[in-house]
């Protein structure tokens, strides 16, 4: 029985999974609680669709895929802020409007390039493909950003609150906008081989707000983010091998299991409260 359990363990792609999924959890589970508070899920929804024409022209250009994701997901990230402050359009208009022709964009510069890489492996990520310069990558990646949010994330957490606030304060709101948004880019790149970049935004909005409906401290809330990621990275991960799924939709859908249970569960404890205090 035991051994039954243990069986995926034994194959080397299906460990390379757990690890890429436990390496990525710890960033993604962090930053989306930040993302959750702003409101910014089309931002990085907007984000990881666009970086499709950056990994394509990196391919063409012989550079890193990784490079041409990072700078395809800044580019989205400035584009949409500049348009949006320079226009009567709204922020979330302006997103769909970038993220859709971005998006259209690498669908149109794939086509037109011959090539043996896959499309489905960037949308939709390839966890059973994992390397060790995935790994390594994704472990680099995921140890600068979980530091800038752990070290930062009380400046953060009040400039997703009040920005103006935080400007009182002294802080460098600027500098923080920008510098959220920039590790919001690293971490899609992180997520490219495990999920790609279609369900890369349920990693980093799905974990955060789970935590957000069962936890009042963000403190607290972070951690459980991070847990309830991890968890669900992990337990895709192996249902998939049983299941002979997709490992990254298996832990989307993980992960949308846990947030149903975690809303039913808060609706509730709300009801029964309100319940005693009428009693009362």
């Amino acid at each position: 029985m035991i051994d039954t359990l243990l069986m995926p363990l034994q194959f080397p792609f299906m460990q390379n999974a757990f690890l890429i999924g436990m390496i990525v959890a710890v960033p993604t589970g962090l930053l989306s609680c930040f993302l959750v508070l702003k409101g910014w899920a089309l931002m990085g929804d907007a984000i990881s669709h666009a970086i499709l024409p950056g990994v394509v022209l990196a391919y063409i250009l012989g550079v890193p895929l990784i490079l041409g994701a990072f700078l395809a997901g800044m580019t989205t990230a400035l584009a949409t802020g500049y348009l949006a402050e320079n226009s009567r359009v709204k922020q979330d208009t302006v997103m769909g409007v970038v993220f859709s022709g971005m998006f259209g964009l690498g669908i149109v510069l794939y086509t037109s390039i011959h090539t043996n890489v896959h499309l489905d492996h960037i949308l939709f990520g390839n966890m059973l493909g994992v390397g060790p310069g995935d790994l390594w990558t994704a472990g680099l990646i995921a140890l600068a950003v979980s530091g800038v949010l752990l070290l930062k994330w009380r400046d953060l957490l009040l400039h997703a609150f009040d920005p103006a606030q935080a400007r009182a304060s002294g802080l460098r709101v600027g500098l923080l906008h920008y510098g959220l948004l920039t590790v919001l880019s690293l971490t899609i790149v992180a997520t490219l081989s495990a999920t790609g970049l279609i369900l890369a935004v349920a990693l980093l909005i799905a974990p955060g707000a789970i935590a957000f409906l069962l936890t009042r401290s963000f403190g607290r809330m972070m951690a459980l983010s991070v847990a309830v990621c991890m968890l669900s990275m992990l337990g895709g991960s192996y249902a998939s091998f049983w299941l002979d799924s997709s490992p990254a939709a298996t832990v989307v859908l993980v992960l949308t299991a846990i947030f149903l249970a975690a809303f039913l569960w808060r609706n509730l404890s709300t009801r029964r409260a309100s319940r005693r205090v009428d009693a009362t």
